[in-house]
């Protein structure tokens, strides 16, 4: 199992904006789409945005679209998530997820069709 990081999370007030990183350390997302997901106190997990492994296309939760954008860096070693326009509904864990396994759609990541590679989540706080 690959294990993820994240990092960019923090306090930020209502209209702000964050950079979220995912990265897996000694390997990278090469073929592999890859999405973000977050949890927020007392709700399920959901999902937030992906990008599928050919960069061609990405999915957003209707949440955050207009407001989000998932991307990744040309060495295929970090994954972002840039958010604008925060609001204090925004506030939760967001974790980074990677397809098991190679050549998933953007879809299969979406709804978890198949195992997935997980980080330990990043706090992302919005105040009002």
């Amino acid at each position: 199992q690959v294990l993820l990081v994240e990092s960019g999370g923090g306090l930020v007030q209502a209209g702000g904006s964050l950079r979220l990183s995912c990265a897996a350390p000694g390997r990278t997302f090469d073929l592999y789409s890859v999405g973000w997901f977050r949890q927020a106190r007392g709700n399920e997990r959901e999902f937030v945005a992906a990008i599928e492994w050919t960069n061609r296309r990405t999915e957003y939760a209707n949440s955050v679209k207009g407001r989000f954008t998932i991307s990744r860096d040309s060495a295929q070693s970090t994954v972002y998530l840039q958010m604008n326009s925060l609001r204090p509904e925004d506030t939760a864990v967001y974790y980074c997820a990677r397809a098991g396994r190679i050549f998933s759609s953007v879809e299969s990541i979406r709804d978890l069709i198949d195992n997935v590679d997980w980080g330990r989540g990043t706090q992302v706080t919005v105040s009002s």
